[in-house]
């Protein structure tokens, strides 16, 4: 579904059926210790750009919104794992790097 910043993203859902008015994260509210998450933290949110550049389905996203500087801004923070080696994803634009290997064809020649 396509976010108020434009992007599309698959955790996102909106609802404006029969007078609801319904706007939620659902990657951010599924996480407990998370800050409430607004509209405006579409805008710089990292999620669409990584699940656009990375659609390794063994990659497990989680996010949540920090404080920034002071307390005064907010921001979306990720944390990415690999279910199959069971790994911190440092990058997850990239993936972690062995499971593509893994799982490529084998080359006849």
């Amino acid at each position: 579904m396509r976010t108020p910043a434009g992007k599309e993203c698959k955790f996102y859902y909106q609802d404006y059926h029969r007078g609801k008015e319904t706007q939620e994260c659902r990657l951010i509210d599924r996480n407990p210790q998370s800050g409430s998450w607004k509209p405006s933290h579409c805008g710089s949110c990292p999620i669409p750009g990584i699940l656009l550049a990375n659609a390794c389905p063994t990659m497990v996203v989680e996010a949540h919104i920090a404080k920034g500087f002071l307390g005064l801004t907010e921001r979306v923070e990720v944390y990415a794992i690999c279910s199959q080696q069971m790994c911190e994803v440092k990058e997850p634009r990239i993936g972690c790097g062995s499971c593509h290997q893994l799982n490529a064809p084998s080359s006849a020649i």
